[in-house]
């Protein structure tokens, strides 16, 4: 391979100058024209990094502070505490301690918020179940039936308890015949728990 000459190599330098001064010319352009879009979007990346990071960590210090809160208050057994809880709280957690600090001191207003405002189908209709055991007494089985609508259908966990405690009230009047239109609904039903289809074919 032939050696280049000295005007080879200067034309060398000269195009790789001239390629530097056009690379470094393109360069400041697109940096003049651009260069305070990608300011910002370099601030905003660092913002919403920093906001996410702080986020996590109050997200951390919240969850830890309700932890100690709520087992502190079950340990002292305070009511009025996992009730602020449940102010304070969401989801299954805020049901959970409203539901806690009803068996505590039997606040019967406690059940009836849970029962109309919980956050989850699962608490909302237990508090049903236990008004239904404190307020049935004073209804007819006609407002009975009314009052635990809400829970006839399968999607409740506690449908099939629903459906028999309206047949028992109707019983309780001796109305046979609407007893028996709930009894028939649990008997004929496969899926319907042991217990209570047994109960429920000894009722008929």
């Amino acid at each position: 391979m032939a050696k280049k000459t000295y005007s080879e190599h200067a034309e060398d330098a000269l195009y790789r100058e001239v390629s530097e001064d056009v690379s470094t010319e393109k360069t400041m352009a697109f940096i003049k024209k651009y260069g305070k879009v990608m300011l910002y979007i370099a601030f905003a990346l660092f913002f919403a990094v920093m906001m996410f990071q702080m986020w996590r960590q109050y997200t951390a210090k919240t969850r830890l502070a309700s932890a100690v809160a709520y087992e502190t208050a079950i340990v002292n057994m305070d009511a009025n505490a996992l009730a602020a809880i449940a102010d304070d709280a969401s989801g299954a957690t805020a049901d959970l301690a409203l539901f806690q600090s009803w068996m505590m001191d039997k606040d019967t207003t406690k059940l009836e918020k849970l029962a109309n405002d919980g956050h989850t189908r699962d608490f909302r209709d237990l508090a049903k179940i236990h008004l239904a055991g404190i307020m049935g007494d004073d209804m007819s089985a006609a407002d009975f039936e009314k009052f635990m609508s809400s829970l006839d259908t399968k999607s409740s966990p506690y449908y099939y308890n629903a459906a028999i405690l309206v047949a028992q009230k109707y019983l309780a009047e001796n109305d046979r015949n609407n007893a028996n239109k709930w009894l028939d609904k649990i008997i004929m039903d496969e899926n319907a728990p042991a217990i209570i289809s047994a109960s429920a074919q000894s009722l008929r």
